[in-house]
């Protein structure tokens, strides 16, 4: 018989659902995430069940405005083998759910502050396919240098505290 924590934390796993399925990390080392936004997305069924599988790719995507809506672009979601014809193009432009108010927000901040819209992670969220959204500004080389340098002291001051330990 299970533990009452092992009870415990399988409940609270149960309620949170959350489960990554993709994380841009790339996007983290070349923009400045100033905000972060949860959007849900318009899929195809063909492309949830690929997206369930994790065979998506968040590398290249970046977010546009068309008109008064938000699309995800160059996200790589990868046919669905057992789709046979119902199948989806892997590189499509797909629409991000958002409120008006928020999409207002952001339209007004991309293109008054020459901010950028890129997708920084792909979750469950109950059930439902969400998708971080950072507004975020392009770093400059030595921006890039600087995170690398203090991350990379970070690291040996946790060494240093563990071997002291």
């Amino acid at each position: 018989m299970p533990t009452f924590s092992l009870l415990a934390r399988k409940k609270k796993q149960r309620q949170l659902g959350d489960e990554l399925i993709e994380d841009n990390r790339k996007a983290r080392h070349e923009f400045e995430v100033l905000e972060q936004i949860e959007a849900g997305i318009m899929l195809q069924g063909s492309e949830v069940k690929s997206i369930r599988d994790h065979r998506v790719s968040l590398r290249e995507a970046f977010c546009q405005f068309r008109g008064d809506e938000l699309f995800l672009l160059q996200a790589h979601i990868a046919e669905f083998t057992q789709a046979h014809a119902r199948n989806h193009p892997p590189l499509r432009a797909r629409k991000l759910l958002l409120h008006r108010r928020e999409l207002d927000r952001l339209f007004d901040a991309v293109k008054q502050q020459g901010l950028t819209l890129i997708p920084l992670a792909m979750y469950l969220k109950d059930r439902r396919i969400k998708v971080l959204i950072g507004l975020a500004r392009g770093k400059k080389i030595h921006d890039k240098r600087a995170a690398l340098k203090e991350r990379e002291q970070k690291r040996e001051m946790d060494r240093a505290m563990r071997e002291r330990d």
